[in-house]
């Protein structure tokens, strides 16, 4: 970031937080992760240099998905069946950390940075784990979410146009069934966002969240539609 200047190079996840809610950029940031995961899928190199299990399974699954298991003993069965099949599921490269905060809107499209959780993996965890960003910020006491749901839309969208590897209902299927997890994850798991000072908000995402873990659905849709419906 020292490199790029701040003036033509903005942190995506500070124009989030200030209401400046791009659809056309949450396109392109769909359709480029799509062009990375796909790119690696066909690089067969790629699995034997990103084989990170033990570094994936440290970083991302247990302070998100096993965390938030012990905090919600009730759903403990559905949070061990999603790091299962997270964990084994084997696609493409997944940065590990596609959040607004590693995301620069240049001029040219997006800049992903800091991809130390680089792993050869799930792809619907990257997925998962960007939409969850645009619903968080949707979250907060006195905000629309209707501008961050819009997003929502437009990079699923666009991502899953892009998804040639695989077939896309079942990578979508993956990323709806993960993303209530994370979004519970990041109130009561260990990384919670830092923006969410209200109890109130964090309620907000509970009474959203749990159900969708009870019972996953199969579209990210019906995620965007329950939280428009949350109050």
């Amino acid at each position: 970031m020292e490199y790029l200047p701040p003036a033509e190079f903005k942190l995506w996840k500070a124009e989030l937080l200030a209401g400046h809610v791009d659809e056309d950029f949450a396109t392109s940031v769909g359709g480029d992760l799509a062009w990375i995961h796909a790119r690696s899928a066909a690089d067969p190199s790629v699995r034997l240099a990103f084989a990170h299990d033990e570094t994936f399974e440290a970083i991302r699954i247990e302070p998100y998905l096993r965390a938030t298991r012990r905090a919600h003993p009730e759903l403990a069965a559905h949070f061990d069946a999603l790091a299962r099949r997270t964990l084994t599921t084997k696609r493409s490269l997944v940065h590990g950390d596609v959040s607004p905060k590693n995301i620069l809107k240049g001029p040219h499209g997006p800049v992903f940075l800091d991809a130390e959780c680089a792993w050869f993996g799930d792809p619907a965890f990257d997925l998962a784990f960007c939409l969850n960003h645009l619903l968080l910020k949707g979250a907060r006491t006195g905000v629309d979410k209707t501008s961050y749901l819009a997003a929502f839309s437009k990079l699923a969208g666009a991502y899953l146009q892009r998804v040639d590897w695989e077939d896309a209902s079942e990578l979508e299927g993956r990323a709806a069934a993960l993303l209530p997890a994370l979004f519970l994850a990041r109130v009561d798991g260990k990384s919670p966002v830092e923006y969410l000072t209200e109890e109130s908000e964090r309620e907000a995402v509970r009474r959203c969240a749990a159900p969708l873990i009870a019972q996953p659905p199969t579209r990210l849709a019906a995620i965007a539609d329950a939280w428009a419906r949350t109050a």
